[in-house]
């Protein structure tokens, strides 16, 4: 069975310094990414592209929504194997080419760090990071490969 879910942003532009993009290098890239009920993020473009590196930048944010999709894609699988994860902490990076004017995503590497209690299964904690890929929306969504390389912690606790 199908369900639509929608999801809406507002992205405000704040970048305007007096004389709007008259110019290359007169204009920011700053900006405001606002979800009803939740709180502002500061936008702008990487500092490779005249951006402000204090603030996120949507390259940041395709490869942070991979990597949290997938997590709570895997505490839902992990869960349902009976895989009780105690800690959860990915090092995720995207690889983007630039190409001309645009550019694209050649692909995001995942690398979960997943510790289990000691009475899981740490095959079963394994296998629950491929079912993980396949349920995950943003996966599903992109045009590039997303790998996940995880390691599985039995904890001593």
């Amino acid at each position: 069975m199908s369900h639509t879910h929608r999801y809406r942003v507002d992205v405000v532009w704040t970048g305007n310094r007096g004389t709007g993009t008259d110019g290359y290098r007169n204009y920011s890239r700053n900006h405001v990414i606002r979800v009803p009920g939740k709180p502002e993020l500061a936008g702008s473009s990487d500092p490779t592209f005249r951006g402000d590196a204090t603030r996120h930048n949507p390259e940041d944010m395709l490869v942070a929504a991979l990597s949290t999709c997938h997590m709570l894609s895997y505490l839902h699988m992990a869960t349902v194997a009976g895989v009780v994860v105690v800690a959860y902490d990915d090092s995720a990076e995207g690889t983007m080419l630039a190409e001309g004017d645009g550019g694209r995503f050649t692909e995001v590497v995942l690398r979960p760090v997943v510790t289990i209690r000691a009475d899981s299964d740490p095959a079963k904690a394994l296998a629950a990071h491929e079912a993980a890929h396949h349920a995950c929306f943003i996966a599903n969504s992109v045009n590039f490969p997303v790998r996940c390389e995880p390691r599985i912690v039995v904890s001593s606790d």
